[in-house]
């Protein structure tokens, strides 16, 4: 892909221009979006033009002229070619997911993630998604995993919005149960004991929340998957400093549990990455039943 792409630019643009420019760019449903520095975001409509013709399906092309921001962790977008839209509709394994990539955070680069948890989840399992954006994770597990059950939570309602279009577009109905609001909430109020698998893709919130996940578990125990971000140098695990950092809190509210494996997802800059820890967790009795705290 990138070869093709610096095959239209290499004639337009500069070496250390190209390499600024290109580093990275996503392709989400018929929509591109691309990052550049500042100085030189007048070569956008270069890139744009060099991205569509590299793609011959894209009809969109968005500059992302800031970095993930907020509580519903969106990014600034500017038109840059092709049609005016920041709503598409983005297939992944056999499902469509409709998304505005304006309102809702979407990323393309967890579709692996994505289906290695599905692969995980059983028939029987009932699965709590805290922070399930617009469905993605949730009806995977149930298209691709078979789960019982997936209480899908989101607090963004464009989101939520989504999800239940999704939730319809997929066919899981009845299967897929999609909720508005705090994951803090709505386990307090309706799911403690809940679930046999509990997953938290939003590392910006995943310590703080730890607590609600395994309140959130069945007291016979299950499965949690922790996503954090973590800065770690050649000389450390990133890995490792996540299960050190999760396992005080661990120890107050399990009676036992075991990261019984972890990975990097991806970098997400200079010694920073993304991890997933998968814990085998059985609540600790008194601390289900603790009242939960901000």
């Amino acid at each position: 892909m990138r070869k093709d792409l610096r095959f239209f630019l290499k004639e337009k643009l500069q070496p250390k221009e190209l390499e600024k420019l290109i580093k990275s760019y996503d392709i989400i449903g018929d929509i591109a979006v691309f990052r550049a520095p500042e100085n030189l975001r007048p070569k956008s409509p270069i890139v744009a033009e060099a991205i569509m013709k590299t793609h011959k399906h894209v009809r969109t092309v968005l500059l992302q002229a800031g970095a993930v921001s907020g509580e519903f962790r969106l990014r600034k977008l500017r038109w840059i070619m092709g049609e005016r839209k920041t709503e598409t509709v983005h297939r992944e394994f056999g499902c469509d997911f409709k998304v505005d990539l304006e309102t809702c955070y979407f990323s393309p680069r967890l579709s692996f993630e994505r289906m290695r948890l599905a692969r995980l989840v059983k028939p029987t399992d009932t699965v709590l998604n805290m922070f399930a954006g617009v469905g993605n994770f949730s009806i995977l597990m149930a298209k691709h995993g078979g789960a019982q059950t997936v209480y899908s939570i989101d607090l963004n309602p464009s989101a939520f919005k989504f999800m239940r279009e999704n939730v319809r577009l997929n066919r899981v109905q009845g299967q897929v149960i999609p909720i508005l609001g705090d994951a803090r909430k709505v386990i307090t109020e309706r799911l403690q004991k809940a679930a046999d698998r509990v997953v938290m893709p939003l590392p910006e919130k995943a310590y703080e929340y730890l607590d609600c996940a395994v309140r959130a578990l069945k007291l016979e125990g299950g499965w949690i998957h922790y996503y954090d971000f973590e800065h770690a140098t050649k000389k450390e695990n990133p890995v490792e400093k996540v299960e050190t950092k999760v396992s005080g809190k661990l120890q107050r509210l399990c009676r036992k549990f075991t990261a019984s494996s972890g990975r990097v997802v991806r970098a997400t800059g200079p010694n920073w990455y993304q991890v997933v820890l998968d814990i085998s967790c059985k609540p600790e009795e008194k601390a289900m039943k603790e009242v939960s705290k901000p």
